[in-house]
């Protein structure tokens, strides 16, 4: 299969790499049936995970391994988890991408991939003292399209 990602593409974001500080997994489900556009987001992220050796990935199958799927929280494919990887350690942000990152949201995974690399969401003093203060859960999802 040809490559997703060009040349120049894949340069840029090698050098935007050189700016990760700690491993991240990518954590991949897929379905064997009815998934539009799991062969090419698996290829995508594959090809942006070979270009640092702080990047790693992990694909699992929605189906055959469900109980993964439910303990991520994982109900569609294509989808994945952007994750701390510590030693053997995996540690779970909530950071989640369903569908392909096509367009303006490769630029989001690129951003989230640094973000979680750094083990720090980069929010100012006060949004953090604010949730702090929350005493109920709070479930933040953002929807994005292309058009």
């Amino acid at each position: 299969m040809a490559k997703i990602l060009d040349e120049g593409i894949l340069k840029q974001v090698q050098e935007v790499f050189a700016e990760l500080n700690g491993e991240v997994r990518v954590v991949f489900f897929r379905s064997k049936e009815n998934c539009d556009y799991c062969n090419e987001t698996q290829q995508l992220l594959e090809e942006v995970i070979s270009l640092s050796e702080k990047l790693s990935i992990e694909v699992f199958d929605i189906a055959d391994d469900a109980a993964v799927a439910a303990q991520y929280g994982i109900d569609k494919t294509p989808a994945f988890v952007l994750a701390a990887k510590d030693g053997d350690q995996i540690t779970d942000f909530g950071v989640r991408f369903s569908g392909i990152p096509a367009g303006h949201e490769f630029t989001s995974l690129i951003n989230d991939l640094l973000i979680v690399s750094r083990r720090d969401s980069g929010l100012a003093p006060q949004t953090r003292s604010y949730l702090d203060e929350l005493t109920e859960p709070l479930l933040l999802q953002v929807f994005v399209t292309p058009t």
